[in-house]
């Protein structure tokens, strides 16, 4: 071996020993740092126990202080009565006007108390102020009287607060001010123009009360239906919103005697079990357990909550902080009430449901607030999804993922996520560099694949084995259906799969095998997935343009669940326009094939929240079973690594025929598949068990030698011949020489001395040969013999070739005979140029793209398979 490659191979050696060394030294450090931190977490816990056991010591002294002094029963009352207060009256409920803002109310939520004032009250030698709280919403009627300013401004401030506790909508006051016509409350008027406010005029009252004892009448009968005795224990005991709003009806009254008592009196026994409630002044009502009575005079009250002790009245709201709620709140309304958040498709209990029978779960909400299912079992069996760029399939996706997995546990449900954009939409399910955390249901998830068609294929197959598996064991178990399934095979292992494609049609897109063989195992898991518990969610911006659908209505046909995003196209049957007019963050939810009787429409939360999504993610992730394993990610922007297992340990004897495999395989790159196996080629005693790599893309190309010949290393005892004819390759070469553990390096001069030095001894000899293309004529036959007759004495060439044409020339020009060649991996080569080494006439379809190559292997392949070469002779591999 000439001394300038001694000297490089030297070079590479001491590279590599150093940066062994390094990382032995690192290791060593890593693990004192490890023992150093174990130390320091032993003694925190020590020094955490001994100042919990001084804690405690102080405690039991204090308590033994306590017991000997005798502490003011009115100082503990005055500490429960402000515990009790903040609990009763959070928010907009308990806060003074001055800080004052409304307090969005949980969707489902019993009202508390309001507050009207403060109580002074003396403990020992301190005053204390207690805010003075009233009942009103699902608790009583409110009866002041006194002051007429007085009960004005009480009655203002109980309406705001009530308002400003509860959602639009949620409240409709009728306002009945003969005296005034409404100018008492005139602050309040913008919530008119929303119908949330109705003045009452002189002569209305009667009609009024008439309509509200019809409310209570139909209330009674159609609501509760004898099941529930008040709306708030209806709303307690089902999921969902309110489903009446509460009545409000504000008597300002001058004069004590009323016509119309009798009605009054009635609404006033009956109506807060209904969602009724008067507000009077003026006019006492008769006494009732629902009626709260107020006494105001000169800013000081007394009421029935507080007892004997007076209350000093708040200020009334300033007019123009209540005028600016009551347009906010009338804006809102007409822009319709706010969707569900994304916690409220969150179930009261986790992983609580079977799958056995289907799934059901909601995406979102309806425009009367209750959650919209969505169904995926016998019928509908498979769903499509369709909106343009922009109109929120993602977030779509998001909430339904979240709604599922909330739901039903890794044993029920089994999530396959594909995405053809380009992006990370299914990334945040995996185990990432930020957040450890998974979702447990998800199996695999695939992103940036938009140029990886062969991935979809794969994920498509899958489906097909598992498909056929339980096919097979539920016709064993005499079983028609999932369900009959797993009542008769309890401890089989049986989840629901959905599999999630987001952009379906670039996998279809071509008029190619990867297109037809897509399309058809589409159509086997759409006609028998429904009855082996297996469902299909394509989604995408447009399904007209798909040429690969085009004759088969029949696979379309098992869609039969549609969800279109606005201004979405051919999802819905053509006579169906709902898509067109829905506004932004709604969908068209119809399990009926897109008819127009089945459409409801649901609003969508925002589901992209990171810190949301997190939240769930990690509550489910840690409720996992101890069994469940991280999904595999794909990333078509990511290039795998040459594992450590398929490089050798360590120093390997290179005679020891008896520890040789009868038939080694050198690992060529990654697979693209569910899997992520390696590409294998298998070299044994036959005729052309060698390999060509093909292409000028020279870090690929000895990426790919690199790793044949480390993993080929790494089976046992083998000789290696490195003949590199290409300097733009020798770092790479020599890098490989130093890292093998029995290796020559032969350059362009010594290639007869190469051919010679071939003598069979029963240890595999492998040659590899970088650029052989420039061996040139005069080692011709010597390169034929070694190919034709090698492999049968264990001696294999794996050789780079720039082009085909080259490797022809060097196996004797256009004439030549190819046989010899048994393997080939091609890199920037068109499909038309590996004619000569392909079974198809004409040469594969193949369109080069970076990273990405053709294998081919005559003994196993019908087809070659595209694989990802592994990264071997970077600096961080």
């Amino acid at each position: 071996m000439p001394s300038h490659r001694n000297a490089l191979v030297a070079v590479v050696r001491q590279e590599l020993a150093e940066a062994r060394g390094t990382a032995r030294a690192v290791l060593a450090a890593a693990e004192s740092a490890r023992g150093e931190a174990q130390r320091r977490k032993r003694l925190i816990r020590e020094a955490y126990s001994t100042c919990l056991a001084q804690l405690a010591e102080a405690r039991e002294a204090a308590r033994q202080d306590i017991l000997r002094r005798t502490q003011s029963e009115a100082a503990t009352l005055t500490r429960n009565v402000e515990s009790i207060a903040a609990l009763s009256a959070p928010g907009a409920a308990g806060t003074s006007w001055r800080y004052w803002t409304p307090t969005e109310p949980e969707r489902v939520g019993r009202p508390g108390l309001l507050r009207i004032g403060t109580v002074a009250y003396e403990a020992g030698e301190e005053r204390t102020k207690l805010p003075a709280l009233v009942p009103f919403l699902d608790h009583a009627h409110v009866n002041v009287t006194g002051d007429q300013q007085d009960a004005d401004g009480v009655i203002s401030g109980l309406l705001l607060r009530a308002l400003g506790t509860t959602r639009p909508g949620d409240v409709r006051l009728s306002v009945y001010d003969p005296e005034r016509l409404g100018g008492t409350l005139a602050g309040f008027a913008p919530l008119t123009t929303s119908k949330l406010l109705t003045f009452v005029s002189p002569g209305g009252l009667s009609a009024t009360l008439d309509e509200l004892v019809e409310h209570i009448c139909r209330v009674n009968e159609t609501v509760l239906a004898g099941e529930y005795s008040s709306l708030a224990e209806l709303t307690a005991a089902t999921p969902g919103p309110r489903p009446e709003p509460w009545r409000v009806l504000v008597l300002l009254l001058d004069k004590a005697e009323l016509k119309e008592r009798e009605q009054l009196e009635r609404i006033a026994r009956t109506g807060v079990a209904c969602g009724v409630h008067l507000v009077v002044r003026g006019l006492e009502l008769p006494p009732h357990p629902t009626v709260e009575r107020i006494v105001a005079a000169d800013g000081r009250a007394t009421c029935d909550i507080t007892g004997e002790m007076t209350v000093r009245l708040d200020d009334p709201p300033p007019p123009e902080k209540i005028a600016a709620f009551c347009r906010t709140t009338a804006e809102r309304l007409r822009e319709g009430p706010p969707p569900a958040r994304f916690t409220d498709l969150e179930p009261e209990t986790l992983w609580s449901q079977s799958s056995a029978a289907g799934l059901l779960a909601p995406i979102g909400d309806s425009t009367d607030g209750s959650l919209v299912p969505v169904p995926l079992g016998d019928d509908p069996p498979h769903a499509l999804i369709g909106g343009p760029s922009g109109s929120g399939k993602t977030n779509l996706i998001y909430a339904w993922i979240a709604s599922l997995a909330a739901r039903y546990g890794p044993d029920e449900l089994a999530l396959y996520l594909l995405d053809f954009k380009e992006g990370v939409s299914f990334a945040r399910f995996t185990p990432g560099p930020r957040d450890p955390s998974w979702l447990p249901q998800v199996r695999l998830a695939g992103i940036n694949v938009n140029g990886d068609r062969e991935f979809g294929l794969a994920l498509l197959r899958h489906l097909g084995e598992e498909l056929r598996t339980r096919a097979q064991a539920a016709k064993r178990a005499e079983a028609s259906k999932l369900a009959e399934l797993r009542a008769e095979d309890p401890t089989g292992h049986w989840p629901r799969i959905v599999a999630i494609i987001d952009e379906f049609q670039v996998l279809l897109g071509g008029r190619d095998a990867v297109a037809d063989e897509a399309v058809a195992l589409l159509e086997d898991l759409a006609r028998r997935g429904r009855s082996q518990g297996i469902h299909l969610v394509l989604a995408s911006q447009d399904i007209s343009g798909i040429e690969a659908l085009w004759g088969r209505s029949g696979l379309v046909e098992q869609f039969t669940l549609r969800i279109a995003l606005p201004k979405a196209r051919r999802i819905l049957a053509e006579t169906n326009l709902a898509a067109a007019v829905i506004p932004r963050f709604h969908a068209v939810v119809n399990a009926d094939s897109g008819v127009a009787g089945a459409n409801r429409i649901v609003r969508l939360p925002d589901a992209g929240d990171r810190a949301a999504w997190r939240t769930l993610q990690r509550k489910l992730w840690l409720q996992r079973p101890i069994e469940c394993e991280p999904p595999r990610l794909f990333d078509g922007d990511a290039v795998p690594r040459l594992p450590d297992a398929y490089r050798p340990a360590g120093p390997v004897p290179a005679h020891d025929p008896a520890q040789v495999g009868s038939s080694p395989g050198a690992v060529l790159g990654e697979r693209i598949d569910v899997a992520a196996r390696p590409a294998r080629l298998r070299l044994g005693r036959m005729p052309g068990r060698n390999l060509a790599v093909l292409g000028t893309r020279t870090d690929e190309a000895c990426d790919i030698l690199a790793a044949a010949a480390l993993s080929l290393a790494a089976q046992g005892p083998a000789r290696f011949s490195v003949a590199c004819l290409d300097p733009g390759a020798e770092h790479a070469a020599a890098r490989l020489v130093a890292e093998l553990p029995h290796a020559d390096w032969y350059g362009h001069s010594e290639l007869a001395e190469l051919f010679a030095a071939t003598v069979p001894d029963g240890i595999p000899h492998y040659v590899l040969g970088y650029a052989l293309d420039a061996a040139g004529a005069a080692y011709r036959e010597g390169l034929k013999a070694l190919l034709t007759d090698g492999p049968e004495q264990r001696t294999h060439v794996l050789g780079w070739w720039r082009s085909v044409g080259r490797l022809r020339d060097s196996l004797g020009g256009i004439g030549a005979r190819l046989d010899t060649i048994g393997a080939w991996v091609a890199l920037d080569v068109h499909g038309a140029e590996l004619s000569p080494l392909s079974p198809q006439p004409g040469g594969p379809v193949w369109y080069p793209r970076r990273r990405r190559a053709l294998f081919f292997d005559r003994s196993v392949h019908r087809n070659p398979e595209v694989i990802i070469p592994y990264e071997v002779n970077s600096d961080h591999t």
